[in-house]
């Protein structure tokens, strides 16, 4: 039977084919339909967790119990999720385990395009690198395979691309493979690792590489794929889909298993064509690994280490080495353009409200990752800075440590509910431990929802739709020693001002703002009727544009003010009454609906 399937939805069922018993991921694009998809099978554990250390964590001992399981995560999350995987390479598994790292190169939507092929090479564990969903399906059970053969953990990585490209897979009805599991033998030289056994397991984890080498060269995971020897290249992932176009009439290795790199076979590839052409997104990883072999090999002179691939971009690298490649493909150009389309909140966003007192205050503020991240663009402009999940509440307090957070330029905190349970709890721990007086601000909507609804330990809803257990962000905080905790409702827009005014007025101890307010996409969401405005009080005055509301737009100009009135559509509008509480006129009413 064939089906059209997405990366993600592919790594699913190759998870599920496989016999995992365990999976556990924080959602993030582009990995999150992973977890969404492998939870809808029978027989398999799927769990949101908190972040991706303990996903990780929580994987590590399912198979440690001698289950097969998986840890699924975008590529920054790996980052969280270090520590772990290094412990994993030196104490190695007892059921299979595999990490699925979805990179984003391109950036599309994450704050760096850092390559986690390195985190194989740091970690001394192996790398798999599907090229299609075929792959996707067919290499997850090579890698837990390979997991329990050499008793390590395996990276899977992905692309964006690969991740969210759909092809055609074969799938031939149900061949689920239970393994009955290995149950957990005691053996603290393995699995404790204090420094005198991390030093025994270190040679271990050394032979493992070697034999790891060894086994990628007699795999078929690598395939060469035989045409005229005057060009070699070398590629991996959806490089290769690229790279087989333009590259058509040439010789191409086609790794799968991308670290570590098959020695011997890239040797009798190299020795046998006239020119080595490495095509590799990112991160000169082939390359500079083929080179300390001794083999001549050209890439990165032809081919760009930033940004995604294209077919476009792997064809002006052959022209650039003198392959004659196919002409690219005509498109008609139109004389009006499409005007572009920033990002912004949703209608009825909650955070429309924080975002807008922000501005009118003109404090500075530290921004963090979710959907709030877009208060940084116009019409708001009100974040200063945004670096990764939890950064806000520390970056906050570091300016508070060195007199920046001044009356004069007041500095706070933006952090939402998910990231706050996910990476804010010690760093705001840090700030009451050591007497700050920084303000947070905890942007509850009760959902992960940047990507895509997900359930959460503060929504008390598990992946499964299970009832668990609601964790209260305001009891946390307040448990943490935070004595100044206001609960504001984020739809009420004069009410958030002035507490946020209220919290940055205390100076010798830290306040935490928690602004309430469901996502508008969640079934509890209050809206009732729908606004309208009064054409005869509205002159243009614009500030109801500065809420930023995708459902306002500008209309015909004003007689007395030459400036646009506002209108609002009806079919985007739903009635949150942030632009009512703004208007200084009363020209925006609730309609009878």
């Amino acid at each position: 039977m064939k089906k059209l399937l997405s990366g993600n939805e592919a790594i699913a069922l190759g998870a599920y084919l496989a016999g995992v018993k365990y999976a556990s991921a924080y959602p993030g694009t582009p990995s999150t339909e992973i977890l969404e998809n492998l939870a809808k099978y029978d027989g398999v554990r799927s769990e949101w967790a908190p972040n991706e250390k303990v996903a990780l964590d929580a994987a590590a001992g399912a198979c440690y119990g001698g289950a097969r399981a998986l840890a699924s995560m975008k590529h920054v999350g790996l980052n969280v999720a270090s520590e772990s995987l290094f412990y994993l390479a030196y104490t190695g598994v007892n059921g299979g385990l595999v990490i699925i790292s979805a990179d984003d190169p391109g950036a599309w939507s994450s704050q760096n395009e850092q390559d986690n092929r390195n985190y194989a090479r740091f970690a001394k564990v192996p790398c798999i690198e599907p090229a299609d969903s075929q792959e996707s399906v067919d290499f997850l059970s090579t890698a837990f395979d390979l997991s329990e053969q050499f008793d390590t953990p395996v990276i899977f990585r992905t692309t964006t691309r690969i991740s969210h490209s759909k092809s055609v897979v074969n799938v031939n009805g149900d061949q689920r493979v239970e393994h009955p599991g290995k149950k957990f033998s005691p053996d603290p030289s393995k699995y404790a690792m204090i420094p005198a056994n991390a030093r025994r397991r270190h040679p271990w984890v050394e032979d493992r590489l070697k034999r790891l080498g060894e086994w990628s060269s007699a795999s078929a995971i690598n395939r060469i794929e035989w045409g005229s020897k005057k060009i070699g290249v070398i590629t991996s992932s959806v490089a290769y889909q690229y790279t087989r176009e333009i590259f058509s009439e040439y010789s191409i290795l086609k790794l799968g298993m991308s670290w570590p790199l098959p020695e011997k076979l890239i040797r009798d590839f190299a020795s046998q064509v006239e020119k080595l052409v490495i095509v590799e997104e990112l991160d000169p990883v082939y390359e500079t690994e083929i080179r300390a072999l001794g083999i001549p090999c050209v890439g990165k002179e032809f081919f760009p280490i930033t940004n995604e691939f294209s077919l476009a971009v792997v064809r002006d690298g052959a022209r650039k080495l003198g392959v004659a490649t196919l002409e690219p493909v005509t498109t008609t150009s139109f004389a009006t353009q499409v005007p572009t389309r920033p990002p912004g909140l949703c209608p009825g966003c909650p955070h429309r409200s924080t975002f807008y007192s922000l501005r009118k205050l003109k404090v500075r503020v530290a921004g963090d990752i979710g959907c709030y991240s877009i208060g940084v663009l116009p019409p708001f402009n009100a974040m200063d800075t945004i670096g990764c999940m939890g950064a806000s509440i520390g970056i906050a307090q570091g300016m508070d440590a060195i007199g920046a957070n001044s009356d004069k330029e007041p500095w706070v905190a933006v952090i939402g509910d998910s990231t706050f349970l996910h990476a804010g709890m010690p760093a705001l721990a840090n700030i009451v431990y050591n007497r700050g007086a920084s303000t947070v601000l905890i942007l509850d909507n009760d959902i992960t929802a940047m990507t895509g609804q997900q359930e959460n330990p503060g929504t008390g809803v598990t992946l499964s739709g299970t009832q668990g257990k609601k964790i209260d962000i305001e009891a946390v905080v307040r448990g943490m020693g935070v004595e100044d905790v206001f609960v504001v409702d984020a739809f009420d827009e004069p009410e958030v001002e002035k507490t946020i005014k209220q919290a940055i007025a205390i100076k010798d101890r830290p306040s935490v703002v928690i602004a309430r307010g469901p996502c508008v996409f969640l079934p509890d969401y209050p809206a009732k009727f729908i606004d309208e405005v009064d054409d005869v009080k509205c002159n243009g005055c614009s500030l109801c544009f500065r809420v930023g509301c995708p459902a306002i737009f500008k209309g015909e100009l004003d007689a007395s003010t030459n400036k646009p009135k506002a209108l609002i559509d009806p079919l985007l509008c739903v009635g949150c009454d942030v632009c009512l509480q703004v208007c200084p006129r009363d020209a925006i009413f609730r309609a009878n609906n």
